[in-house]
């Protein structure tokens, strides 16, 4: 299969190691927002889950389809229970201690090894190499206990297509218990990142050629061997009608309990421009947004919206998000030249208007508020280490208050719910 050889090219590149900071799979981005905001939206049902469990005297069972190596473990064990006060210690809403067991299914062996080598040692954990493009597996739907977490990231859904997912949906309805939750990942069909294939019609299933090529040097993507594979693009109609269907063939009912779009800023076909020319380059800046002791410069932010004709309401849309994250950034970038240090005051007081978005009065007034609060400190460097990283995370709530879950992120996630 070509998206095995993919991987694995990915994976003996070293680029797949669970490193962080400014490059690689697990950067800061990765990090701090992207798997962040996957955590926001998923909060209210794995809460509810949680609870439930506890009063049943009962712990969770976890199923991640298309684990890779294990990333959806620190996915969900990273859900909060709530925005934590600055008294509190324990945030996490599944503690080791609720945890009853986490199985992880993957089709690529290279992928599973990786997992095993970083968690083999957990007794709660196992990973099972197996593929989804019939279904669940014999492994899973006769030998396995009902799990009370069935869950997909980053685009595993993706790889299957619209009766492939039917079936797996379907698989998940009737191995499930009388409640549990259901999370499920695709590509969004209408990223900025890939806006050269918006012209493919809705009503028919579009697989894009999709290139791992973020994971090397932009210096090294052009004579790189970089190795693709298909996945699907859908949007929110279609994710709607394969739950539909799948509810229909188990005959069980799945509630729809929210959907999100992920990676809208920040999507890692940005920086590459391989589906769009006219991408910005926001990865590495917003990267240096997170990282200690690095000063980003903050120009590199601002961004030129170049629409296409004929998608009106797509780009009202990126023009809307586009043009408020540039207005935080040039008032924060105002607020910083205008700082007196020696007084500890702003010189310049950013105007919020009316007319602009809630989100946005809210990211500039934050961003205020902490340079006047800490600008004055002199221990470290307060803008790398503090201002930039309340942007960063400015820019993130942008984001995520914004986004319309339609499929306009580089994935499109829908959180359900299973109930006999």
């Amino acid at each position: 299969m070509s998206e095995k050889k993919a991987y694995t090219q990915a994976f003996h590149t070293g680029k797949y190691e669970k490193a962080s900071g400014l490059l690689g799979k697990y950067d800061n981005v990765r990090r701090f927002w992207e798997d962040q905001v996957t955590a926001i939206f998923l909060r209210p049902a794995l809460n509810e889950l949680v609870d439930h469990k506890r009063q049943r005297l009962e712990r969770v069972r976890v199923l991640d389809l298309g684990c890779g190596s294990g990333d959806g473990y620190d996915l969900i064990m990273g859900v909060t229970t709530k925005d934590p006060g600055i008294y509190e210690y324990i945030t996490a809403t599944l503690t080791d201690d609720m945890l009853k067991e986490y199985v992880g299914l993957d089709v690529n062996p290279d992928l599973i090894q990786q997992a095993e080598d970083y968690y083999g040692g957990d007794p709660k954990m196992r990973f099972i190499q197996e593929d989804l493009s019939n279904g669940l597996p014999p492994a899973i739907s006769k030998d396995e206990a009902p799990f009370d977490f069935y869950f997909t990231s980053f685009g595993t859904l993706s790889h299957f297509n619209t009766e492939q997912c039917v079936k797996i949906i379907a698989d998940i309805c009737r191995h499930a218990p009388d409640c549990a939750i259901f999370m499920g990942d695709w590509l969004g069909r209408y990223s900025y990142e890939w806006q050269d294939l918006w012209h493919h019609p809705v009503d028919e299933e579009y697989f894009m050629d999709y290139r791992i090529s973020y994971i090397y040097p932009e210096e090294e993507r052009a004579t790189a061997d970089v190795a693709s594979f298909p996945l699907k693009l859908v949007c929110r109609e279609e994710v709607d009608n394969i739950i539909a269907r799948a509810s229909q063939e188990a005959g069980i009912e799945i509630k729809s309990l929210l959907f999100f779009d992920r990676s809208l800023l920040i999507g890692r076909h940005l920086d590459t421009g391989d589906y769009n020319k006219h991408c910005p380059k926001l990865r590495a800046p917003i990267n240096a947004l997170f990282e200690s002791y690095v000063r980003t410069d903050l120009e590199s932010l601002l961004v030129d919206f170049v629409p296409r004709q004929g998608f009106d309401h797509l780009n009202n849309f990126f023009e809307m998000l586009f043009m408020s994250s540039n207005t935080l950034v040039k008032q924060t970038m105002r607020m910083l030249d205008e700082y007196d240090s020696e007084t500890g005051k702003l010189k310049f007081v950013p105007e919020i208007l009316p007319f602009y978005p809630k989100p946005l009065q809210e990211a500039i007034d934050t961003v205020r508020r902490v340079m006047e609060g800490v600008g004055w400190v002199e221990w470290g460097d307060v803008r790398a280490n503090v201002i930039e990283t309340v942007l960063g995370y400015a820019l993130r709530k942008l984001e995520t208050d914004l986004q319309p879950g339609t499929g306009m992120g580089h994935g499109l996630v829908g959180i359900f719910e299973i109930r006999k």
